[in-house]
């Protein structure tokens, strides 16, 4: 029977997904900022043009809330088989981001491997880039996700 959820072994390795679209606003960077990251160049027009981002940015784990949302969309509209993430790797914040910035996520799975000890899982290893409207990345990471297996 089919119940139409992706599991362990629906992944095929090299598979890549490009999806989401996340405008960013000044009003979050300022919000997420005074919330989480109150550092000067996310809060101030004049601050942040003393910076080398020369105008208010992102914070890097704005970028990463942003991204969150966009893979969480994916998985739900993929009716995903997850068990969660034990964590992630590599993460990298390449270029700026800014308030009118347009983001968008390429995933790409690397590896998966079934669970020696839990039967009913296995994890799997995704690099995950994220593009702004130019084409350009501005931020990378690997991800590790828990998936059900099928069951019997």
């Amino acid at each position: 029977m089919d119940d139409g959820l992706t599991y362990f072994e629906d992944l095929e390795v090299g598979t890549i997904a490009r999806f989401g679209r996340y405008e960013v606003t000044r009003e979050e960077v300022l919000s997420f900022a005074s919330a989480y990251d109150p550092q000067p160049f996310h809060l101030s027009d004049a601050a942040a043009a003393e910076t080398h981002f020369g105008r208010i940015s992102a914070s890097g784990w704005h970028t990463c809330a942003m991204t969150m949302r966009m893979l969480v969309d994916n998985i739900t509209d993929r009716k995903q088989a997850g068990l969660g993430s034990p964590g992630l790797d590599e993460l990298r914040w390449l270029k700026p981001v800014y308030p009118g910035d347009v983001l968008r996520v390429e995933s790409e799975l690397v590896s998966k491997t079934p669970s020696r000890s839990r039967p009913e899982m296995g994890s799997f290893q995704s690099l995950v880039r994220v593009f702004n409207q130019d084409d350009t990345v501005v931020m990378t990471m690997k991800s590790i996700g828990l998936i059900r297996t099928r069951p019997n």
